[in-house]
């Protein structure tokens, strides 16, 4: 059995702290890239995106509020497009009835206007 010189243990020595560090660099870059590490890294981001542009836009609304609003109005009106179309339909088919139930009583009094005065 020989033995190692010295430097060649410094050597030795040396090449396991190397692979050691190598080791735990390579443990670290696995948990960084592991998918759940991952995962959670995207969803971090993209909270930290979505807060700031509700904040963006607070700030648009608190500049323009009189914008915003038409906007707002306007969204309004075109999600509730339907049933307000439905509302004017029926009040108009109530307006087209009475207009009807009007002319019905007129044409009825002057005909027995006319029958009374025969």
């Amino acid at each position: 059995m020989t033995k190692d010189t010295p430097e060649v243990a410094a050597a030795r020595i040396e090449a396991e702290r190397s692979r050691a560090r190598m080791m735990s660099s390579a443990h670290a870059l696995q948990e960084r890239i592991s998918p759940r590490v991952l995962a959670r890294d995207a969803w971090e981001g993209a909270k930290l995106k979505s807060a700031d542009l509700v904040e963006d836009g607070v700030d648009a609304v608190k500049r323009n509020p009189g914008t915003a609003g038409g906007i707002a109005a306007a969204a309004m009106l075109f999600l509730l497009r339907h049933p307000l179309m439905d509302l004017a339909g029926k009040a108009g088919d109530g307006i087209k009835t009475k207009s009807a139930a009007r002319k019905s009583r007129k044409k009825n009094s002057e005909q027995t206007e006319s029958a009374d005065h025969d």
